[in-house]
């Protein structure tokens, strides 16, 4: 395929925009699947991505298509995510690609995550095609959101087009305008091999699998390869595109998507980001890749048999290649034993990897309370980054404490500016800027201690406005805050797991919530459970789990009441000693309950 007639673009958009359903009916027009192969959301290939109807991984896939010229084009789209806390899945996808098709939905109108993909798009210097979707459902506004999209760009109205991905109108204008104004990528054939890895995955058979955009040169099956950050060459065994399965094919060259597999089977070899490389003929200057993720959101996995641990570490691993926002490290835990220390980009994110652990991997886990990464001063002057709340420094070494704060931008209906200004200032937020978008719509910004965020701001911000919020959030700086380290202890014992790091202010009444919480979970035990919430040496919250009772003097029939209280004693001073020894089991919901708080 000659370079010129090569296309690559990706969608991105809003959650719940449309951005699956336009691919699926550009897969069906183009003809790339027949229609027994085609349903809905047939790039989502993984179950939990069907089952709550969001896309959670980009996914690249190849098409051919019968211009009105008269020419045959491939065109390699990548799906992505619309969720927030995907965002680095997007910035990956723009890299591999020249053009975008930002979707708006008719009904919606641009919301918080349609700008920020937006300004991605633009600062990754690509081609931005704006299609107003969805202009079949009743109540659509399609010329209204026509005019303000050709504002935001600066275009003429009549160049944002206007389609319905369900009924299938429109698809033949978007694949025009990708031809007409998308441009083709730029490329020498005779040059070293460059091409860039932006996505991976494992295979139990073929090892890691990089999915790698060709920019120089030429990738043939029998060449021998290399990394930018590696210092390992393998053979290539196969090359070849992507059609919701591998396609095999004799090279691939510049501009072209596609998969190549080379037995690699260390999966630290194939990370994202990096420039696949001619072993033979090294290209003399590396790939940009891409700037390194910063997890915003810490906890810990732990399995619940110790035995998986081995297994857990390996999953993760495998996992980390496929998602490469992820990060771990090994840590133990009094109360869970040995387990990962994980960063994530969010909550969402936190979920959706701890399922994918349990679905994917057979695992059986433990999440811990999530936390963010604060920046600790201690009175010598050094600072400490603290993730884990176990490793908080003792209180008379601290000179001060900085959290992380995020810029949040939320657009609403002008309707509900009450209930989102009182949200934001519950969770200590700063008003800075309110924009009327137009009459209906506003926009207000925040800056949000990303503390108060990240358990359910999002699902308390839909509920205020009835599902009408869109929120998105970058990060800002660290600034100090009143906090401290609230431990729950249980018969006198603290349980690590439960620590959380907390303003001082909603200290107490967290405490007083999780030990009732805690109360009604733990199973009573022949002997007292004493649960109490505890700042320092300070209690500020305590809840009493009381024993069962044995019947101890049934079998008294009569005689001296000495003889009853001699063996109610005895049970008095049995139990005493079963409290010292005795282990109280904390079931796996009592863990979980931890991040119900407050709901």
């Amino acid at each position: 395929m000659r370079i010129e007639h090569i296309r690559n673009f990706c969608i991105i958009a809003h959650i719940d925009h449309g951005k699956s359903t336009l691919a699926d009916r550009l897969l069906e027009w183009t003809k790339t699947l027949d229609r027994r192969e085609m349903k809905d959301q047939v790039l989502d290939n993984i179950d939990l991505e069907r089952e709550r109807g969001i896309t959670i991984k980009l996914h690249a896939v190849r098409m051919q298509y019968a211009a009105r010229d008269g020419r045959t084009y491939q065109l390699n789209l990548i799906d992505t995510p619309g969720h927030v806390d995907f965002t680095y899945e997007v910035s990956r996808s723009l890299a591999a690609c020249e053009g975008a098709i930002l979707l708006v939905d008719a009904k919606q109108g641009i919301q918080a995550q349609t700008l920020s993909n937006l300004f991605l798009a633009l600062d990754a210097g690509l081609e931005v095609l704006a299609v107003v979707n969805k202009i079949d459902l009743a109540g659509a506004e399609p010329e209204r959101w026509q005019r303000e999209i050709a504002e935001l760009l600066g275009v003429d109205p009549e160049s944002v087009l206007l389609a319905s991905a369900k009924e299938g109108w429109g698809i033949d204008e978007i694949l025009e305008a990708v031809i007409g104004r998308v441009p083709p990528p730029q490329g020498e054939p005779g040059a070293p091999l460059r091409a860039l890895i932006f996505d991976s995955y494992y295979d139990k058979y073929l090892g890691a699998v990089p999915t790698i955009r060709v920019v120089d040169g030429e990738l043939r099956r029998g060449m021998r390869i290399t990394f930018g950050a590696v210092d390992a060459a393998y053979e290539v065994l196969e090359v070849g595109c992507l059609r919701l399965r591998r396609i095999p094919l004799e090279q691939l060259g510049p501009g072209e998507v596609g998969y190549v597999v080379a037995a690699i089977r260390n999966v630290s070899h194939t990370k994202v980001g990096d420039t696949v490389l001619d072993a033979e003929r090294r290209a003399a200057q590396l790939l940009a890749g891409y700037r390194e993720v910063r997890p915003m959101v810490f906890s810990g996995l732990y399995p619940t048999d110790s035995e998986q641990y081995e297994v857990l570490r390996d999953a993760l691993q495998k996992l980390g290649l496929n998602d490469a926002s992820l990060r771990f490290e090994p840590e133990t835990s009094t109360a869970l034993g040995f387990g990962f220390r994980c960063g994530f980009l969010g909550l969402l994110h936190m979920e959706i990897v701890q399922e994918r652990l349990e679905r994917e991997f057979g695992l059986d886990l433990i999440t811990t309370v999530p936390n963010v990464e604060y920046q600790v001063v201690l009175t010598d002057g050094a600072m400490v980054e603290v993730e884990n709340p176990t490793h908080f420094p003792d209180r008379a070494r601290i000179e001060r404490i900085e959290e992380p704060y995020i810029r949040g931008r939320i657009v609403c209906p002008a309707e509900y500016i009450g209930n989102v200004q009182k949200l934001c200032h519950d969770r200590r937020g700063v008003f800075t800027a309110l924009h009327y978008l137009d009459p209906q719509r506003v926009e207000l910004e925040y800056e949000l201690p990303l503390a108060e965020v990240i358990l359910d701001f999002y699902d308390r911000l839909k509920g205020s406005t009835r599902g009408y919020a869109g929120f998105d959030y970058e990060f800002l700086n660290c600034r100090p805050g009143n906090l401290v380290r609230l431990d729950i202890l249980i018969n006198g014992d603290p349980v690590d797991a439960f620590s959380v790091i907390i303003h001082r202010e909603k200290a107490y009444e967290h405490a007083r919530e999780l030990v009732a919480k805690l109360k009604e979970l733990i199973p009573r035990q022949l002997f007292e459970v004493v649960i109490q919430g505890a700042i320092g040496s300070k209690i500020i919250a305590r809840e009493t789990v009381r024993p069962l009772r044995k019947h101890v003097t049934g079998k008294c029939y009569g005689g001296d009441v000495t003889r009853k209280r001699k063996l109610l004693e005895k049970q008095r001073e049995g139990k005493r000693r079963m409290k010292q020894v005795g282990l109280v089991e904390i079931p796996q919901e009592a863990f979980l309950a931890v991040l119900k708080v407050g709901e």
